[in-house]
């Protein structure tokens, strides 16, 4: 309950924000265009984000012939979660990773890259998939590509507003409703990284809710426990190759962050601590924490 009034009043603060950003801009008259701005982007967002993520990573669906283990796992989970079985989907790269997409649990899928099932074992796959269920079960997929196009749109909007302030806030003053050309420049700096943090906040509480619900699906925190080890681990030292672009707009999205291994990306996390969120999931099975760092060395 915490958690989900947690991400709508952050929601509420990223679309405050665009209409902030609109006022200033251009008055009454920009705060309607960036509403309905967001409405239209918001709108692609939840139609067309599965297709187009899972198109970005080069995803192949898989048949149950294909990967029968894997699709026994899903189908077992599905059903303690008590919603439709998602479709399977296999990305070729060899950071070990997994992510789910999908506007709603009736139109959901799961993807896998090729790393991440030659590197866990069964009951570690079966975390990672539990995790990816509960975010499913959850409706995160949707709350986290609403919060990234909301901070998109406020960094666009942003990037409008640093033009219009070289020409002089587009010949708008402060008694127009504008916020003028001071406004501008200071929106259009902040602004963008208000937004980044905001989104950021967002998905940082969503993961550690689909940990604690994923490890109650599987009855095994230890298992997804280890696979956070592991994951981590190998995501720092095989990054995940893509465009900064399709980073930023998809880093959210895994279980661990698969550009953890660029510094820039580092400096601006989507995902909680790891070793939080070890420590989190031992404390559900009754054992103690431990240091992450030094059990991998």
């Amino acid at each position: 309950m915490f958690s989900s009034l947690k991400t709508a009043l952050l929601l509420s603060a990223l679309t405050a924000l665009i209409l902030v950003i609109g006022q200033l801009f251009g008055g009454r008259q920009g705060l309607i265009i960036a509403f309905v701005f967001a409405l239209i982007m918001n709108g692609g967002s939840y139609w067309f984000s599965d297709k187009i993520v899972l198109s970005l990573y080069r995803a192949q669906e898989l048949s149950y012939q294909d990967a029968p283990d894997l699709h026994r796992i899903v189908e077992r989970l599905a059903q303690q979660a008590e919603i439709p079985k998602p479709r399977i989907f296999l990305i070729p790269s060899q950071n070990p990773n997994a992510f789910a997409t999908g506007r709603n649990p009736q139109h959901a899928a799961v993807a896998v890259t090729e790393g991440i099932v030659r590197l866990l074992d069964s009951d570690e796959l079966e975390g990672v998939l539990s995790h990816e269920l509960s975010h499913i079960k959850d409706r995160d997929i949707l709350i986290g590509s609403i919060a990234a196009t909301l901070a998109g749109v406020v960094m666009m909007l942003a990037s409008m507003a640093r033009w219009a302030a070289l020409f002089g806030g587009l010949g708008r003053n402060d008694d127009e409703g504008g916020g003028g050309v001071i406004g501008l420049i200071a929106i259009s700096i902040l602004a963008p990284i208000a937004a980044m943090l905001i989104q950021f906040a967002i998905s940082r509480s969503r993961e550690y809710l689909a940990d604690e619900t994923g490890a109650r699906l599987s009855n095994n925190p230890l298992g997804l426990a280890s696979a956070l080890e592991k994951l981590t681990a190998a995501s720092k030292r095989i990054p995940m190759e893509v465009g900064p672009a399709t980073a930023q707009a998809t880093s959210h999205l895994f279980i661990v962050n698969p550009f953890s291994g660029r510094s820039l990306m580092s400096l601006f996390s989507t995902h909680p601590p790891a070793e939080e969120r070890i420590k989190r999931l031992r404390s559900m099975a009754g054992y103690p924490s431990y240091d992450l760092t030094a059990s991998a060395t």
